[in-house]
């Protein structure tokens, strides 16, 4: 069981895979607003399924990578 919380897990992890671009454009590839993303990273509002799948998408990785279950890319 991974007792870190998925709004810091997410916050790191989106950080540490962010493509050397911007939350704006990080946003506008998985459809959401900037304000939105942001959000996201903040842990103030969690994603939902098809928010993560987008960013899994974007970022190459799986699901569990995101939620922090595993450090398989």
């Amino acid at each position: 069981m991974v007792s870190r919380s998925l709004p810091w897990t997410f916050r790191k992890d989106c950080e540490s895979l962010e493509k050397k671009e911007t939350q704006a454009q990080t946003a506008k590839a998985i459809d959401v607003t900037d304000r939105q993303y942001q959000r996201f990273e903040a842990g103030e509002n969690l994603p939902g399924l098809d928010n993560l799948c987008a960013l899994a998408d974007h970022f190459d990785v799986g699901l569990d990578y995101l939620a922090g279950r595993t450090d398989e890319r």
